[in-house]
């Protein structure tokens, strides 16, 4: 079988060598080219036509983003971006994930040998992810590139303006679990919620140190809030609750309200924060009043849990192979017999509030 061939672009000679080779030690996989700046690596990738690209951010003649944004514009292919593990990293790795990278490691900013040496699993991991990925040619700036990081002012021009299903009181919590290419696709979901839409819970497979940036870019884009979840707070309609990279998050009742779990406990398939943890709690604790959407995203986290949650009266929506950056996590939960409806991303809003403008506002629970 053919390997994987990959171009690494870092402006360190050191992490250009720890990564090639990490790529080498992998017996599906070559490091055709190291370059040290976007300019050589526009060159490297017309003479070698790799089938993955790791691109560091902060480089000389050239940003990251900005290379990024033209090479998905005019030569799209997949992309993983380095990006070390600070706040403003963070901002920047998801503005690259806009743009249409499928991916990203976040290196440390000190002890970078043994750094990435640790994280070499994940690397390659994301590496084999990504050369299978659907990428899309870059059309134009994404709505939310308007929008500043951190920013808690609601936008109101990337919100649909389109009339939407007017909404009873409900009692229902809408959870969402996605991994690769999922910041995207959450935001397409999102985006279109009324503000007085259920509850909503998220867990996107992210880092500590992500979740915060990635909370605040959506709150500046939507309707509803969004905000990393805490412990021990309500969950309320007209919110959306994000895990925090690095815990465990679940929901749980107390006397008639639902309340959000944040814990430090062990990861589940690997995850922390795991999609499984989350739809295994939403099956128990809200049974019918759960519904379910699993988005695109890498191996099988919370696939059979999303079959639990159906079991106990659920009902779950996931996203067709066409629109997946991966069809990894959709198609384990189509295959355990979890979904009620395959849809476009697109389609899944517009569908969802159309069945609970139609649909009873939920059960509450008397205890």
């Amino acid at each position: 079988m053919a390997k994987i061939r990959v171009v690494v672009v870092d402006d360190s000679a050191l992490v250009r060598s720890l990564l090639t080779e990490i790529i080498n030690r992998q017996p599906d996989m070559q490091c055709v080219g190291a370059a040290a700046d976007p300019l050589v690596a526009r060159e490297m990738i017309r003479e070698l036509n790799p089938d993955v690209i790791t691109l560091d951010v902060e480089m000389p003649r050239m940003d990251g983003l900005e290379f990024l944004s033209r090479l998905m514009r005019l030569r799209p292919m997949p992309v993983v971006m380095v990006s070390t593990l600070t706040e403003q990293g963070a901002d920047i790795t998801l503005r690259a994930l806009e743009l249409g990278a499928v991916d990203y490691v976040a290196k440390p900013r000190i002890g970078i040998t043994s750094g990435l040496n640790e994280l070499a699993h994940d690397i390659v991991d994301k590496i084999r992810v990504a050369s299978h990925a659907q990428v899309r040619r870059l059309a134009a700036t994404p709505a939310s590139a308007a929008a500043a990081p951190g920013s808690s002012s609601h936008s109101a021009s990337a919100v649909p303006s389109a009339p939407l299903p007017r909404l009873a009181t409900t009692e229902k919590v809408i959870c969402i679990g996605a991994s690769t290419g999922g910041t995207e696709a959450i935001r397409e979901v999102l985006v279109p919620m009324p503000a007085d839409a259920p509850a909503i819970v998220i867990t996107q497979h992210m880092p500590p140190g992500f979740t915060s940036s990635f909370a605040a870019r959506l709150n500046s884009l939507c309707r509803i809030s969004v905000a990393e979840a805490r412990h021990g707070e309500r969950i309320l309609p007209g919110h959306a609750y994000i895990a925090p990279g690095g815990m465990q998050f679940r929901i749980d009742r107390s006397g008639s309200n639902y309340v959000a779990v944040v814990e430090d406990t062990e990861p589940v398939n690997r995850h922390k924060p795991s999609v499984e943890v989350l739809f295994k709690s939403a099956a128990r604790v809200l049974g019918p009043n759960a519904i379910g959407v699993m988005l695109t995203g890498m191996g099988a986290d919370g696939a059979q849990a999303m079959r639990e949650m159906k079991d106990a009266g659920s009902y779950n929506y996931v996203q067709d192979e066409a629109t997946c950056v991966v069809f990894g996590m959709p198609r384990m939960a189509i295959q355990a017999g979890a979904a009620n409806e395959v849809l476009p991303l697109k389609q899944i809003t517009p569908a969802l509030l159309t069945r609970l403008a139609n649909s009873p506002a939920g059960v509450r629970h008397r205890i």
